[in-house]
């Protein structure tokens, strides 16, 4: 993933940094709605690019770093992963991209999102389908303990499909 933003080189003073505009990582996250704490691991992890750095060590960050920061703020928040977070801020950085790429990427993590979402209601119908048939009183049994104390379901295997893509038939086999 290219890292083109240019970092700014060590000042003297903080004073110094802050007359030029630059940030500390308290400022940087306020400005950001990005905690600190969350600055330093997608730094770590190479998310966003190196912090400059004043000479006795504090991280600076310019405008287009705090843009940056609310941009991965804003994917986290409709659920994206970090490496689909890398490769959309490496399409929001190429200005010659072509959009076709942003949303393939934007409706397949929509299609997760409705499996998601189908595999939780599926899982609260089930909770309150088990408790409906609870009593919720002073006898020991209990269907939701009973539930969840057996082996899980098995799933079953996808249908197979033909050559041409349409789901085939299962063959039963003969006794």
């Amino acid at each position: 993933m290219s890292k083109s933003a240019s970092k700014p080189t060590p000042v003297l003073e903080m004073s110094e940094a802050r007359s030029h505009g630059l940030l500390n990582i308290g400022q940087a996250a306020e400005a950001s709605g990005v905690s600190a704490k969350m600055i330093r691991h997608y730094e770590t992890i190479g998310l966003i690019p190196k912090a400059g750095r004043t000479y006795a060590g504090y991280r600076l960050y310019g405008a287009a770093d705090v843009h940056t920061l609310r941009f991965v703020k804003r994917a986290r928040s409709l659920g994206f992963g970090v490496k689909h977070i890398e490769v959309l801020l490496d399409l929001w950085r190429n200005h010659g991209r072509a959009s076709r790429e942003v949303k393939r990427i934007a409706l397949a993590h929509a299609a997760e999102l409705d499996a998601r979402i189908a595999e939780m209601q599926s899982m609260k119908r089930t909770l309150e389908d088990l408790a409906a048939h609870c009593h919720g009183d002073h006898r020991p049994q209990c269907p939701i303990l009973d539930d969840l104390s057996r082996p899980a379901k098995a799933t079953p295997p996808p249908p197979s499909k033909r050559a041409n893509g349409s789901p085939g038939r299962r063959r039963q086999a003969r006794t």
